[in-house]
């Protein structure tokens, strides 16, 4: 080979060197594939980082706004408060200059959204004009009601939503695919306040079978069991009207998510493996299909409390949406803001969370 000229014998031997490896030791391929991997794992970890910040940007904005809002919509409403305060009272012109002046409600509106933004800051939500209380401490106090209410409408919902939608979704067109599909239609055009009366007026009015209002029995038990069947007594109408309601969209998407998936591949090849069909369903099936549900659950979660005004209104359920049902009618300006922060702070958390959730559950978004 000596021969060659020198340019064609260097050829030579890059034509004949191993791919994956040269003399001069540099990475072999199974190197640089570990360094390409973990150049993804960083890449797919910065992207979570940047998405949560983005999401986490945008639900702050949306906070702030919702402060903003918070202020001005109510100032809108007809209505002098200083009156409502002193309603069934004779009192004098003086009087009421003097209770607009103690509330701050002879300031201009510039003047009042700047002490309304600096005791925000401060967690003081003002105090109440009817109930002469912290408004803080009045949402403390009513917040367990409503979160009773709604944690066990948004428990039974899911329950009987998911389960009802895959069994419609895997008999589909049967008889109980029919009648649980079209009942749960029929709840779902509903108004939840109209569906609440309906049902005092058969099960309290006609049949007394259970309370038509309030927590728990004026002069009843005050402790123990007892107490706890009380108020699970009064609480069957209202749950029961939340619950027809929401279930539906729980089914509805959940058998229309499953639909799609019953002719995917995977299910074929889990029948040809010899599972049974309610091991296909159970373990195949559903998990993929629950996927769509998630970010309804969550948005679901966090409209049935801001939905709880009306049915807590209907039953006079001592909760947050019955504490803004009397401040309207005052009108109760710091409740009002108090109230209206609290249940669309409660949105935009549960919104952040499925759109979290679901990135982590879903591989095809992680990559």
């Amino acid at each position: 080979m000596s021969h060659l000229p020198e340019n064609r014998v260097r050829m030579e031997k890059n034509m004949i060197r191993p791919s994956n490896e040269d003399e001069s030791g540099t990475q072999t391929v199974a190197q640089q594939e570990a360094i390409d991997e973990e150049r993804d794992v960083r890449g797919n970890r910065g992207g979570w980082v940047r998405y949560i910040l983005i999401k986490a940007g945008g639900a702050a904005i949306s906070s702030v706004m919702v402060v903003v809002l918070g202020f001005f919509a109510f100032r809108i409403l007809p209505g002098d408060p200083a009156k409502s305060i002193t309603s069934g009272r004779q009192v004098t012109p003086a009087q009421l200059q003097s209770i607009r002046h103690q509330y701050g409600l002879d300031q201009s509106v510039p003047m009042q959204f700047w002490k309304y933004l600096t005791d925000m800051i401060r967690g003081d939500l003002g105090t109440s004009y009817v109930y002469h209380e912290p408004v803080t401490q009045l949402i403390g106090e009513r917040i367990g009601p409503t979160l009773l209410l709604t944690a066990t409408s948004a428990a039974l919902s899911l329950i009987f939503g998911l389960w009802l939608g895959q069994r419609a979704a895997w008999k589909r067109n049967s008889a109980f695919d029919r009648l649980h599909t079209g009942t749960a239609l029929v709840f779902w055009s509903v108004p939840t306040f109209w569906l609440g009366l309906l049902l005092i007026f058969i099960f309290s009015g006609t049949f007394h079978w259970f309370p038509s209002g309030g927590m728990m029995t004026v002069g009843g038990p005050s402790g123990g069991f007892p107490l706890i069947v009380d108020v699970a007594r009064h609480m069957v109408l209202p749950v029961l009207s939340m619950t027809a309601v929401s279930y539906a969209q729980y089914l509805v998407i959940m058998r229309s998510s499953l639909l799609e998936e019953l002719n995917a591949d995977y299910l074929l090849v889990a029948r040809a493996k010899g599972l049974r069909e309610h091991d296909v369903r159970r373990h195949h099936a559903v998990p993929n299909a629950l996927l769509p549900t998630i970010t309804m659950i969550f948005l679901t979660l966090g409209g049935l409390i801001g939905g709880a005004v009306t049915v807590e209104t209907v039953f006079s359920w001592p909760g947050l949406g019955y504490l803004t049902y009397e401040a309207l009618s005052a009108p109760d300006f710091p409740v009002l803001q108090g109230t209206f922060v609290v249940f669309s702070e409660i949105v935009i958390i549960m919104n952040f969370l499925s759109e979290s959730v679901y990135r982590i559950i879903d591989p095809r978004l992680r990559s």
